[in-house]
């Protein structure tokens, strides 16, 4: 069991998408904030830009109503001194409302930063920002 004060500690970016799958596993809120700058950026379910923790915290609990098992695998990391560009893939197994199974699966685009203790937190997080144009919404064509 997961302690409520356990805390995620990034220290790899390339790690930044397994922990983020581990936080919403464990269904603690905290811990999925705790992967986030505070004035950071996140597109939620329907594609709208969201900053600031307390969207952000809106947004991750809505995702947490789906429940669910989440699986999350780097696809690649591209450091550059104090910042890295993630992209990763992800499935999150769930149930609809009348009880049949169902999985959602995209690729994510994120920018994560190293902090002055070392550990990486996400600055922007896209979750279906490497899916493909027309999976991704209107609002991404040119």
């Amino acid at each position: 069991m997961i302690s409520p004060t356990e805390e995620i500690k990034v220290m790899k970016p390339e790690d930044m998408n397994a922990a983020f799958a581990y936080a919403f596993n464990s269904g603690n809120i905290e811990l999925l904030l705790a992967l986030y700058e505070p004035d950071s950026i996140l597109m939620d379910l329907t594609n709208q830009r969201v900053q600031g923790m307390d969207g952000i915290r809106t947004t991750l609990a809505q995702l947490l109503k789906l429940q669910g098992r989440m699986v999350s695998t780097n696809i690649y990391c591209l450091p550059f001194e104090n910042i890295a560009l993630l992209r990763a893939h992800f499935i999150l197994h769930t149930v609809k409302e009348d009880g049949t199974p169902s999985q959602i699966e995209g690729h994510t685009t994120e920018i994560v930063r190293k902090q002055p203790d070392d550990r990486w937190l996400y600055i922007v997080d896209h979750p279906f920002g490497a899916d493909p144009l027309q999976a991704a919404g209107p609002e991404q064509h040119p």
